[in-house]
């Protein structure tokens, strides 16, 4: 699945997380693979389970 960066940003700036939310942008790609960028996604403490079920709805994915 992918998902725009943006989305992925604004997850983890809702938790008040601004510093990692700089770190994420720096090294996240633009357009997110679940599967591909997962690592990344864990690092930034994602879930990508959340982004395809209930917490991914909040934000419109």
């Amino acid at each position: 699945m992918q998902i725009p960066k943006d989305k992925i940003l604004e997850m983890i700036k809702s938790r008040g997380d601004d510093a990692q939310a700089g770190q994420a942008d720096a090294e996240l790609p633009d357009q997110v693979d679940t599967e591909q960028d997962q690592g990344l996604l864990e690092k930034f403490g994602i879930n990508p389970g959340d982004l395809i079920g209930g917490l991914g709805s909040k934000f419109g994915l």
